[in-house]
């Protein structure tokens, strides 16, 4: 199967970069390589883009969509949150932008095997980097009835969570679940007949957080962003499209943290803590998908895109 993969609020990150020709950006989720081509389409011949990802199929769609800009392009196969020495590594420090593009690719989803979509029987998968030992099978199957709650519940934030996590552990411990079909069947019977006509597909919010924590997306994000403002030159900017609320909750959390660190109280007349500003938000509320894009891309309707500026 091709790696298919329609890039969400496309025009809107690319401008958000302010793209110089000659700058160096890193398009840290790589993906199918739409925003990384939108990009290098801006640069100069001195101009660079640096494409991380951690998902072999993505590496070899993007290495063959940009292709054409040549020795401009460089494509690293690892975790977005190793990025600062993965570049050092290739001599770069600071870069003038940074894309992000949280979540799940549509080739991820689309490809049953891959076991992250819950409308295909496959094997419970999840894994975005492959070489992982771990899979949502071991998730599944192995963590204690309090921590599939935890995690359904805050990843997912479904509120049948520990109704979920009881009918999980029931079941496995007559067979085994294997499979996301298995998966699928259990949460139906957790949750009442009356919410499943309503509150969308029964499965997704559990999915969800089963591959929020198999991944452990959060995490990533949470540890990786301060390091990349750090990153950026002066008037760089690093634009981020997520596609759930906690992950949002974050990006907002560092972004305003960055703009203004000061940790005195609001009473001092002056701030002596010495915390200076990295620079601006430049998203005081986030960009959302147009009314077009939500017609042809119905992936695209939970997506916000926020984007700071460093000084």
């Amino acid at each position: 199967m091709a790696f298919e993969h329609t890039s969400v609020l496309l025009e809107e990150t690319v401008n958000g970069l302010a793209i110089k020709p000659d700058g160096i950006y890193v398009d840290a989720t790589l993906g199918g390589g739409g925003h990384s081509y939108q990009v290098c389409s801006r640069l100069g011949s001195t101009g660079r883009l640096i494409g991380i990802d951690q998902d072999a199929a993505a590496i070899e769609a993007a290495g063959s969509r940009l292709e054409c800009f040549g020795e401009r392009v460089t494509i690293i196969r690892s975790n977005y949150c190793d990025m600062k020495q993965k570049l050092h590594t290739i001599g770069v420090e600071k870069v003038d932008g940074i894309i992000l593009d949280l979540g799940v690719s549509s080739y991820q989803l689309d490809t049953a095997d891959r076991g992250f979509s819950y409308r295909a029987d496959a094997p419970l998968d999840m894994r975005m980097d492959q070489r992982q030992q771990t899979t949502a099978k071991d998730i599944v199957n192995c963590y204690s009835e309090a921590e599939l709650y935890r995690v359904i519940r805050d990843y997912g934030e479904d509120k049948f969570a520990k109704n979920i996590a009881k009918h999980i552990v029931m079941e496995r411990e007559r067979k085994p679940i294997e499979t996301t079909g298995q998966l699928n069947e259990i949460i139906r019977r957790a949750i009442p007949m009356k919410f499943q006509k309503t509150g969308g597909h029964p499965s997704k919010r559990t999915f969800q957080a089963v591959r929020i924590e198999l991944n452990r997306e959060l995490e990533v994000l949470r540890e990786s962003l301060d390091d990349m403002i750090g990153m950026l030159n002066p008037g760089g900017r690093i634009c981020i499209i997520t596609f759930h609320s906690l992950e949002d909750r974050i990006v907002k959390s560092v972004f305003r943290k960055n703009e203004n660190p000061c940790t005195c109280p609001s009473h001092f007349p002056v701030c002596v803590c010495g915390n200076m500003s990295k620079g601006k938000v430049i998203t005081r509320k986030p960009i959302l998908p147009g009314e077009a894009e939500l017609e042809y891309n119905s992936r695209s309707k939970s997506a916000k895109l926020r984007i700071f500026e460093r000084e």
